[in-house]
């Protein structure tokens, strides 16, 4: 009997342990959701952002191309060459539209491309940020669900291995004060 109270002893031991390390599993699991939740609506604010500026930016250069190419398109459209008869000190050369305004345009358009492209690239990368992040809530969430099972069910276990320690115990005690009546029982027989 004094085998089995210090198995049960050792076994109470042993599940009141891994209770308490499966109690701090679940606090740090719950505090990385918490820290995962807090940069993902970081990360969320700064797409945002992103996003507002890259339209904003595409808008404005859309605007200028338009107008570029208005002027351009224009016939007969006024140049700010000086028409006055005076000769001035030093003669540059003549004054002539850029005919091929592509250059300046083209650039403009390569920025709106790269705009859009960077606008694309940032939300396909806000949709996987997001995927990401609630697989490890859902999987967080899982392991904390399965985290508190074992701990009930090891409660449940300390409570039996108790209750079977106290019955032991008391069988122990019943056995000694059993024996020790013998004992008096025989010494007085002799």
């Amino acid at each position: 009997l004094e085998n089995k109270i210090d198995e049960i002893d050792a076994l109470v031991k042993k599940l009141n342990e891994e209770m308490e390390n499966a109690k701090k599993q679940i606090a740090d699991t719950q505090l990385e959701i918490k820290k995962a939740g807090e940069n993902r609506e970081k990360e969320n604010k700064e797409f945002q952002t992103l996003v507002a500026d890259q339209r904003q930016a595409q808008e404005i250069l859309k605007k200028a191309l338009t107008r570029l190419e208005a002027f351009y398109k224009r016939k007969g459209a006024g140049s700010f060459v000086q028409r006055s008869g005076q000769t001035p000190p030093v003669q540059f050369n003549k004054y002539k539209e850029n005919s091929g305004s592509s250059p300046v345009m083209g650039l403009i358009e390569q920025v709106i491309n790269d705009s859009v492209q960077l606008e694309k690239e940032a939300t396909a990368g806000e949709y996987k940020a997001q995927a990401d992040y609630e697989v490890f809530v859902k999987d967080s969430t899982v392991l904390v669900a399965d985290l508190s099972a074992s701990v009930t069910s090891k409660t449940k276990a300390v409570g039996n291995a108790k209750g079977e320690g106290a019955e032991a115990k008391s069988e122990l005690e019943s056995a000694l004060g059993e024996l020790e009546s013998l004992s008096e029982f025989v010494a007085d027989l002799h």
